[in-house]
């Protein structure tokens, strides 16, 4: 009786080491295992923001401009809230007044009531992103956001495969109804604060003109990078 007790006793104790290392070996395992369904889920907002932007190109002919402005020319909102019935937001969209700037205060509230799609799950839950969207586009007279003036399919000589139109911003501190994009003048690479980062390993997720999502390496050539953003800069950008 005594060995039967020592030997449950001895397996107590081996199983009381051997759970903490489970665990620890386990957990980095689980950790990845969220991250990529999260990884997967930004994919997937960038894809349904992409199809947004291509049916309001389909009912307009054009896709958005990056603001609209007032007679003064004082921009007034982002394409991301001129898409949003096009997200199924439009009890959102005909809520907001168009002919207020975003911040004015008949539209201070809305800053709240940001739709999901426009979060990147990696960067904490949509709940508490206080209205701070982790996605822009580049916006820049070469762009297809070139400010308040649309570009078509037509203008983009590029490819539309070739040619980005939004990434991720987890660092940029813009508002989802701001006007306020990644500026092509001012941009310096992937990673800064200012333009575009993400808080996935080694990249972040681009959307092409075509509605692909790629996930561009943070290591990527800074002029490739410059020639993906041009609509009509005729460059030869290759494999990226």
């Amino acid at each position: 009786g005594m060995t039967v007790g020592i030997v449950i006793g001895c397996l107590g104790v081996a199983g009381f080491l051997v759970i903490p290392i489970l665990i620890a070996l386990l957990l980095p395992a689980v950790q990845q295992a969220r991250e990529a369904a999260r990884r997967t889920q930004c994919k997937n907002n960038l894809k349904q923001i992409g199809l947004a932007l291509h049916n309001y190109h389909d009912t307009y002919q054009a896709f958005p401009p990056a603001f609209t402005v007032d007679a003064q020319g004082k921009p007034l909102h982002s394409w991301r809230v001129l898409i949003l019935p096009f997200l199924g937001e439009a009890g959102l969209y005909n809520s907001i007044d168009q002919s207020q700037a975003w911040d004015s205060p008949q539209n201070a509230a809305f800053q709240l009531q940001m739709p999901a799609v426009y979060t990147c799950p990696s960067h904490g839950s949509p709940g508490t992103s206080n209205g701070l969207t982790h996605y822009a586009a580049i916006v820049g007279a070469q762009c297809v956001f070139q400010g308040e003036k649309t570009t078509a399919m037509r203008d983009i000589t590029d490819g539309t495969s070739n040619t980005i139109l939004i990434g991720e911003v987890s660092q940029a501190t813009i508002s989802w109804m701001s006007p306020t994009d990644v500026s092509f003048d001012t941009f310096t690479g992937i990673g800064g604060s200012g333009g575009f980062s993400s808080h996935h390993t080694g990249g972040v997720h681009m959307l092409m003109c075509d509605g692909a999502v790629r996930f561009i390496s943070q290591n990527i050539d800074g002029q490739t990078l410059r020639a993906l953003f041009t609509r009509a800069g005729n460059e030869n950008v290759g494999q990226f």
